[in-house]
């Protein structure tokens, strides 16, 4: 998943202990993220065998958010996690040897997290993705097989996006399944999926009362008009179907998460269904080059990281308008953090005559001033020409800044430690250079989430989509609920807004 066997901070990914702790399985990746080599270290001498590798021709993961091969020295066997048939599946190997012995499961669809593997019984319990034919290709089920690929069954059948837990010894699982429009049911389950106990029924009678609406799961046309995005709608809840509506796109481009994010049930999506209130459409589409489909849908743009994704989202916008009569295109606007706020300017830079506003927060505008092993996973190693021209200059967004029509806001915190603030300001200086108009707020002290103004950055977000898409006056410096009021109310302590706050 990462370039280190530590890239979560505090636990080691890519290590596995032999259960007598005298060997160390561990796999090491190549900078540019194209070869792995699974290696087991003698922890007395020291010593470092290379047992397998494998290279690809642009990166390798081996899963969804959760490293999947593990080391099974009583079996003498490796279970491997690869996409070379466009698929993630799971590969069994010689330990002695590196060689395969066969192939464990098959696509279409992902095996996206192995949660349990019962070497005795030569089990495997795993959550996958898009196998089960006219589902939402995103929702989760639970899945067991056998070592030798046999036995494949669905222990998950219901039509949602199922949350598993899985027993330290593997005979049950909890299992809290849902959908975007559903409240989560939640099970115990055994291991051939047979329900053995109801635990809960998520309640939202409140919800609903207080005027809660789901939002709108949509499925619109990728750039090559063949490929089906998945995504969100949200709609007003005073909504109009004979009025015309102006669209924000909220968007994220990957390539490591896509805009929407869980399929699961949530009471909110961000501040989305906070900005339709507002009387607009809002979405986000999950476009190509994002993760959870096959390999050839997550490498859609790789080595061009200026591509944002942003063909995806206009093209699936114009889609949505065709089916959605209510749809504006004509004031269409759009806004993201990090690597949305870097989508964001691409999107008015390179479709100025389509986005009429954007709002990029905290944006990674060029990926030479950000981590090098993120761009390198994603778009390869940089090689300089020499004219002085290399391969990431087109996911520079200041190379593009001369085209912006329309308004932007640029946003960024000054102590920001994940993408530096300099990367707003290279965006800054081009638009100086080239004599345009835009608006810039800086936060003093806060890092790369707004922490303390938050809800300040949330309102200056709704004034400006208000005041230049919708055509409207926001009402003057409204104050929303801080942040600490909001923890007090959550842990039902002092502090509960009055009406004035709300």
């Amino acid at each position: 998943m990462c370039d280190n066997v530590a890239c979560r901070g505090t636990t080691w990914d890519d290590v596995e202990w032999s259960p007598d702790d005298a060997h160390l399985a561990f796999v090491s990746t190549s900078r540019d993220h194209k070869q792995e080599w699974f290696r087991v270290a003698d922890a007395a001498t020291g010593e470092v065998r290379e047992v397998m590798t494998e290279t690809t021709p642009k990166f390798y993961e081996s899963g969804n958010g959760k490293i999947n091969w593990h080391y099974l020295p009583a079996s003498n066997e490796i279970l491997w996690f690869s996409e070379r048939d466009d698929w993630g599946n799971l590969y069994l190997y010689d330990l002695a040897s590196g060689k395969l012995k066969n192939q464990i499961t098959q696509g279409p669809g992902n095996v996206a997290q192995v949660l349990y593997v019962d070497e005795k019984k030569r089990t495997i319990l795993f959550v996958g993705v898009g196998k089960e034919a006219d589902r939402d290709p995103y929702f989760e089920h639970f899945y067991s097989v056998h070592f030798d690929g046999t036995g494949l069954k669905l222990l998950t059948p219901e039509n949602a996006d199922h949350n598993i837990k899985v027993s330290s010894d593997g005979r049950y699982f909890v299992d809290s399944y849902s959908t975007p429009t559903d409240p989560h049911i939640t099970v115990i389950r055994d291991s051939s999926g047979k329900t053995v106990m109801d635990v809960a029924r998520q309640d939202i009678s409140k919800l609903l009362a207080d005027g809660w609406i789901p939002p709108v799961p949509i499925k619109v046309k990728a750039r090559d008009n063949q490929t089906e995005l998945y995504g969100f709608m949200f709609k007003p809840s005073h909504f109009d179907a004979t009025r015309k509506y102006p669209v924000v796109n909220q968007v994220y481009p990957g390539p490591q998460t896509g805009s929407c994010g869980s399929r699961e049930f949530m009471a909110s999506h961000r501040d989305m269904q906070s900005l339709a209130e507002l009387g607009f459409i809002v979405v986000c589409i999950d476009g190509m080059g994002t993760p959870w489909r096959s390999k050839t849908f997550h490498e859609a743009y790789y080595g061009n990281l200026g591509d944002n994704t942003i063909p995806d989202q206009v093209s699936g916008m114009k889609d949505l308008a065709a089916q959605y009569p209510f749809i504006d295109l004509d004031r269409a606007g759009m806004y993201g953090h990090s690597g949305g706020g870097n989508a964001t300017a691409a999107a008015m830079f390179h479709y100025p005559d389509f986005f009429k506003v954007g709002i990029a927060e905290s944006g990674n505008h060029d990926e030479r001033d950000y981590e090098d092993d993120w761009a390198e996973k994603w778009a390869g190693v940089e090689v300089k020409n020499a004219d002085g021209t290399s391969n990431y200059d087109s996911q520079a967004n200041q190379n593009y800044a001369k085209s912006l029509k329309g308004h932007l806001l640029l946003a960024h915190g000054t102590m920001d430690d994940n993408v530096p603030p300099n990367n707003t300001m290279l965006v800054v200086d081009a638009l100086i250079k080239a004599n345009k108009d835009f608006d810039l707020l800086l936060i003093p002290n806060v890092a790369h989430g707004y922490g303390p103004a938050t809800q300040y950055m949330t309102r200056r977000r709704w004034d400006y989509f208000v005041r230049y898409l919708a055509g409207g006056i926001p009402p003057n410096e409204y104050e929303m609920i801080s942040g600490a009021a909001v923890q007090a109310v959550m842990r039902g302590g002092p502090g509960e807004p009055n009406g004035d706050d709300e």
